[in-house]
């Protein structure tokens, strides 16, 4: 009886050591992906949000920004009235902040949608033609 009462000791010490390994290791996995940027990397995703130009000097915006997001697309500042506001007069110096902002945080840049339709020159609102 005393060798059964010893093996099952044994096991048990066995599966509380076992039990605080996995805490140890989760804790660590979890303090490694303390930011959403850093769990989304985990997986080889990435966490995104928009950045405006014009708050690049908000220090609590910016850091927030640069802390939890490791992907950044702008808000309004590559869509086409920001972009070419008259017909062949372009103008990228907003969307050059931002894309400079977040490269220099070694964040992933996306861009925005070629034609949006709720921001269109009025040039472009005038364009006609078919498909």
């Amino acid at each position: 009886m005393r060798s059964i009462k010893s093996k099952a000791l044994a096991v048990a010490a066995v599966g509380v050591v076992a039990a605080a390994t996995a805490v140890a290791v989760t804790s660590a996995a979890n303090a490694a992906a303390s930011t959403l940027g850093a769990a989304a990397a985990q997986s080889g995703r990435y966490f995104g949000t928009a950045i405006a130009a014009g708050r690049l000097g908000d220090a609590t915006y910016t850091t927030i920004a640069g802390r939890e997001f490791n992907m950044i697309t702008a808000e309004n500042e590559m869509k086409p009235d920001a972009t070419e506001p008259q017909r062949g007069q372009f103008n990228f110096s907003a969307g050059d902040r931002i894309y400079d902002w977040a490269t220099q945080r070694g964040m992933k840049v996306r861009g925005h949608t070629l034609a949006w339709h709720g921001q269109q020159p009025g040039w472009m609102q005038s364009l006609s033609g078919s498909n």
